[in-house]
């Protein structure tokens, strides 16, 4: 009885260039134990395809249109290990910090990306999980705030620009974003969302609450040490103390 092959390892390429879709196949041809079963042109495609095809590998651009690398990593529900594969070095620190499987920095050897097929067959073989909301966090710890939020519901998926976010809500592990008569439920804590909008006009007023300060009409006493804060959509959301001295800061 001969010995059972070895399974393959399936890899899935995203990238907007032509080029170097081309490039990342016909280096991935020459490594054995490795196929190519799909390659995507931007973020809406790859979200789709990785949970589809539940790949081994992901080789990752980081500066697509549409999506960017880190939005896909927030999108999807497979976790495989994760390659970047990109022309931009500012975020290859954090990503080994969070235990990204390699960080190819374009133009890339054939042998220097034969290294870090072998990283992810030995990621991959080992069973190693992969932290996606880690991966996908190492963007935001950069100290630059984003200028949209992404959200998926079902099939669809929302880019919501923050000029157009109303309120944040808190919702247990979730957070539902308030987008003119729009109501998006995000698997994301109202803390992570404050750190991602932080220093771009959102102000936690209260531990289940953050406000697009634009968004935000005046202020009125409620209670001892408790105020409310109308908003221009009509809401009338709780200012705790805290949260009414880090308005002033705004103010």
């Amino acid at each position: 009885m001969t010995d059972r092959a070895p399974r393959r390892i399936s890899v899935l390429i995203v990238d907007d260039e032509p080029p170097a879709r081309a490039l990342l196949t016909e280096y991935l041809a020459e490594q054995p134990g490795f196929e190519t079963v799909a390659e995507c042109a931007n973020g809406f495609d790859a979200v789709r395809r990785i949970d589809e095809l539940e790949p081994d590998l992901v080789l990752l651009d980081i500066q697509m249109p549409k999506l960017d690398g880190f939005e896909v990593l927030e999108l999807i529900h497979h976790a495989p290990q994760i390659v970047f594969t990109t022309a931009h070095d500012e975020y290859a620190l954090k990503a080994f910090e969070v235990q990204a499987v390699d960080y190819l920095l374009k133009p890339f050897s054939q042998d220097r990306f034969a290294q870090a097929l072998e990283r992810a067959r030995q990621r991959i073989e080992e069973g190693a999980g992969q932290p996606l909301a880690e991966l996908a966090r190492a963007r935001r710890d950069q100290g630059r705030p984003s200028d949209r939020v992404v959200v998926r519901d079902g099939a669809e998926i929302h880019v919501v620009p923050r000029r157009a976010i109303d309120y944040i809500e808190s919702d247990d592990d979730y957070a539902v974003i308030h987008t003119g008569d729009r109501r998006l439920r995000k698997k994301q804590t109202l803390a992570e969302l404050e750190k991602l909008l932080d220093e771009a006009g959102f102000v936690r007023i209260h531990r289940c609450y953050l406000i697009n300060v634009d968004r935000l009409v005046r202020i009125e006493p409620y209670a001892k040490d408790s105020r409310v804060a109308f908003l221009r959509n009509g809401a009338r959301l709780p200012v705790s103390r805290s949260g009414y001295a880090r308005l002033r800061e705004w103010l």
